[in-house]
């Protein structure tokens, strides 16, 4: 299984800290973002990664460069970082997406049991990680699950229908389901705006993508402002 890591954009919202440094640098309890990310993915047994930079990619580059263990690592670049949406890094990676793979957003910390509960779960299929919704947030990339199955994703889901949220974990067992959905969603009208949990939702509308929920006492977190980095201190770093 290969790591696909969507770590191209900036981040403006935790400016200033994103200023003259990419987001996935920024630093979480004394690591950066793609640390803990690489990090997870190897004690998961995961002994690739394919990283998608933009922004200061050269800084990007050095930090990959100076890593010593976890996955080998190979930072491809997406030239389209400050025009597209992030289904432009997915595209960046599309040479990837025809093995078995874990795709996920460069700005998210996952308990690395989480991330080997995902890889020991990706058996078959198109398969999403999520967590049962309580309170929406700003933000929240919202899914209905009925029958352990993705019947839709949107931002603008309705109340009614959200049942989970996404964690931006995109499992897949190989063959061409994702890529084939990829090329639509991504060749339609606007596509290059998408997001790309837009191949899942179309993935989902035939009934393509199961649902993977995150295990009892497992944590994530994104982060997309300081107030995240404060909240991952609280939980990890207890004074």
């Amino acid at each position: 299984m290969i790591a696909i890591l969507l770590a191209a954009g900036q981040g403006s919202r935790l400016l200033p800290l994103t200023l003259s440094a990419p987001k996935c640098l920024v630093p979480v309890g004394g690591r950066a973002i793609i640390d803990h990310q690489l990090d997870a993915c190897a004690a998961a047994g995961i002994e690739r990664a394919v990283v998608v930079g933009g922004y200061r990619i050269e800084q990007v580059a050095e930090h990959l460069s100076a890593r010593k263990g976890g996955p080998a690592t190979e930072l491809v670049f997406n030239p389209f970082w400050a025009a597209a949406s992030s289904i432009g890094s997915v595209w960046a990676a599309r040479d990837a997406l025809r093995g078995p793979f874990a795709l996920m957003n460069g700005d998210t910390l996952f308990d690395p049991a989480l991330v080997a509960h995902a890889v020991a779960d990706a058996q078959r299929g198109v398969r999403l990680v999520v967590d049962r919704l309580e309170a929406a947030e700003e933000d929240d990339m919202l899914v209905e699950v009925a029958d352990g199955r993705v019947r839709a994703v949107s931002k603008t889901l309705s109340p009614e229908r959200a049942t989970h949220r996404s964690l931006g974990l995109v499992m897949s067992a190989g063959g061409g389901a994702y890529a084939d959905a990829l090329r639509a969603v991504i060749g339609a009208d606007e596509g290059i705006h998408a997001f790309h949990h837009a191949v899942i939702d179309r993935l989902a509308g035939v009934d393509a993508c199961g649902a993977i929920p995150v295990p009892a006492g497992a944590h994530w977190q994104e982060i997309d402002r300081p107030a995240d980095i404060a909240r991952w201190r609280e939980e990890h770093q207890p004074s």
